[in-house]
């Protein structure tokens, strides 16, 4: 990885989209929770070259080609992995450093903000549940939480004093340097010291999509909003929080989204918490009022089916309907529900009932009719004016679509709308359209070689479900492992164990600037998912399987060395030979 730090590999493979990048250059179609496609890299009839938006990664099952987005790369492109991250990091924001070595104090600055963040929630939460805490808590239960929410979610409070949060980490050895980077703390104006940020607020942590807290929103208690003007204030951006890039509560409901194929978008904490406690969830928070191209592009790894869900009287309703195009450009299907007037999701919910919210969530209209509906009811004198301003709006919405068959049939419906000739509409819209470039490049790569099944089979289950491998390490060595490439992968597993780091196969690919390696990996994620149940079952058994051969290898090895020593008459070492020979066929395989 040269001299880029993990950090910032691991970031731009949490910020860009394989299935995107990899549709840039060839045409997908989904194959279930996949794409598939012709292969790029060696010519084929039938569609064998599969991607995963879930594992963020690739393989051919023709030609054993697989990896991460920066393979792809690499083997299309032909770039050099860090021309790869480089090209990368730019499509996803992420700024890298011209001379940035692995041992920077950089390089540590995301784990020591993780750890702080971690360390104020633990004291917000515990200020909640003290007699300081009562009246926020009272708060919380008028506002239709419950306690298990207020644990799930790890709901604190921040005193109403200026440095209780810094007393009590200062206490703890925790810097003000590190304290003041993870935005916790303000320096008072003339440089006399430092003040706490939240002050006399409930606050609510934001986490990433590894369930990391990055981040905390604080709103004000009621009642004091002379002294706390701002209803809601939040941390600002550090470097493991950039609000564009975050989705409020998608680490709870990722699965949810990919089990439903797709996603409900509303804006504040409560309009998620309320939901979500009432059992929906397949729902995210913007935390703000215009959704953002880097949100469309996460909730896009998980599905390509959005409702957005609107205040009746929302503020600034037409430009947060613009903002909704980015899901069209991105090629996802979008919808609108909209609340009756003076309602939010986290009112509706409660005063109407969860099944009232679900109704109104599959009645949602699709982003043309909702659009065209706002539009028709503020500019309704139907002069040719109206119609011109209308049609503009409507065109860059329907310019942005992919699909031609879907283009056409919204010309005519907007021309139908407005009574206009769908040509002269077509026209408008030639104006605002855009094309593509397609490249294409067609390197070849050589097909990885044999596995054996067993040692291939609990690789898989090590890299399907983390949670075995501190176990299986206790019972098996890497050099258990025949095959090197398996060795070296497992070795690499245990390393992230140790390290603490996700066992991902997009990321665990990186460890290793071998494509054959990493072809092994993706073929291995690829295959069928094991059932739950029988896995500790077929770990137990691969286990077996393996000291068993390992021991019948070993016992090979030991025959010939013992008649090389009869034959070179070397008593010492035969005799050594047969005892290690002999323990090995009276002990029994683990």
């Amino acid at each position: 990885m040269g001299h880029i730090p993990e950090n910032i590999i691991d970031d731009i493979l949490n910020r860009v989209d394989i299935v995107e990048v990899i549709s840039d250059y060839i045409p997908l179609k989904r194959a279930g929770r996949n794409f598939r496609a012709l292969c790029p890299f060696h010519h084929e009839k039938s569609p064998s070259f599969m991607v995963s938006p879930d594992r963020q990664i690739y393989h051919c099952f023709g030609c054993g080609a697989g990896g991460n987005v920066f393979g792809f790369l690499i083997q299309y492109e032909r770039l050099e992995f860090r021309e790869a991250v480089e090209a990368l990091a730019k499509k996803a924001g992420v700024a890298i450093p011209q001379q940035f070595r692995r041992d920077s104090p950089e390089a540590g600055v995301v784990s020591a903000l993780h750890a702080v963040n971690e360390l104020a929630a633990k004291f917000y939460e515990n200020i909640l549940g003290s007699p300081k805490g009562t009246a926020a808590r009272e708060y919380l239960f008028t506002r239709g939480l419950t306690e298990d929410s207020i644990r799930s979610f790890r709901i604190g409070f921040a005193a109403d004093a200026w440095n209780a949060l810094i007393t009590h980490l200062r206490n703890k050895n925790i810097s003000l340097a590190v304290l003041e980077k993870a935005g916790l703390i303000l320096s008072r104006e003339g440089g006399g010291g430092y003040y706490d940020r939240f002050r006399n607020r409930i606050i609510i942590p934001v986490f990433d999509i590894k369930s990391k807290i990055i981040a905390f929103g604080a709103r004000v208690m009621p009642g004091t909003g002379d002294r706390n003007p701002a209803k809601y204030v939040n941390s600002p951006e550090t470097p493991v929080y950039v609000k564009r890039n975050c989705l409020y509560g998608l680490h709870l409901a990722k699965d949810a989204i990919r089990d439903l194929d797709f996603v409900i978008v509303v804006e504040g904490y409560l309009d998620f918490i309320i939901p979500c406690q009432h059992g929906v969830r397949n729902i995210v928070a913007s935390s703000g009022t215009s959704l953002t191209q880097e949100q469309a592009r996460i909730i896009k790894r998980f599905t390509h089916n959005v409702v957005v869900v609107y205040d009746g009287d929302s503020a600034g309703q037409m430009a947060a309907v613009r903002s909704l195009d980015i899901f069209v450009e991105e090629g996802m299907q979008v919808k609108v529900a909209s609340l009756p007037e003076g309602y939010d999701p986290d009112s509706f919910v409660r005063e109407k009932g969860i099944e009232a919210f679900k109704i109104l969530i599959s009645r949602a209209a699709t982003l043309f009719d909702y659009k065209l509906a706002i539009l028709e009811s503020r500019f309704s004198s139907r002069s040719i004016e109206d119609k011109a301003r209308i049609s503009s709006e409507m065109l860059g919405t329907i310019g942005k679509f992919s699909n031609s068959i879907l283009k056409s049939e919204y010309l005519k419906k907007l021309g139908d709308s407005l009574g206009i000739d769908v040509d002269s509409l077509h026209a408008e819209l030639k104006k605002i359209k855009g094309d593509r470039p397609y490249a294409e490049v067609q390197p070849v790569p050589a097909k990885a070689r044999a596995v054996n099944p067993t040692e291939q089979l609990l690789m898989k289950l090590m890299l399907e479900e983390s949670s075995l491998v501190d176990g299986i390490r206790r019972r098996i060595e890497p050099s258990d492992f025949q095959d090197e490439r398996i060795s070296r992968i497992v070795t690499a597993l245990f390393d992230f164990l140790d390290h603490g780091r996700e066992v991902e196969p997009s990321i665990l690919i990186n460890h290793f600037g071998d494509t054959e390696i990493a072809g092994l990996i993706c073929e291995s994620a690829f295959t069928h998912d094991t059932e739950q149940g029988n896995k500790k079952e077929i770990v137990d058994d691969c286990i077996r399987r393996l000291k068993s051969k390992k021991k019948d290898s070993r016992k090979r090895f030991l025959h010939e060395e013992i008649k090389n020593a009869q034959k070179s008459g070397n008593e010492e070492k035969l005799h050594q030979l047969m005892r290690e020979f002999h323990a090995l066929i009276k002990e029994g395989v683990v």
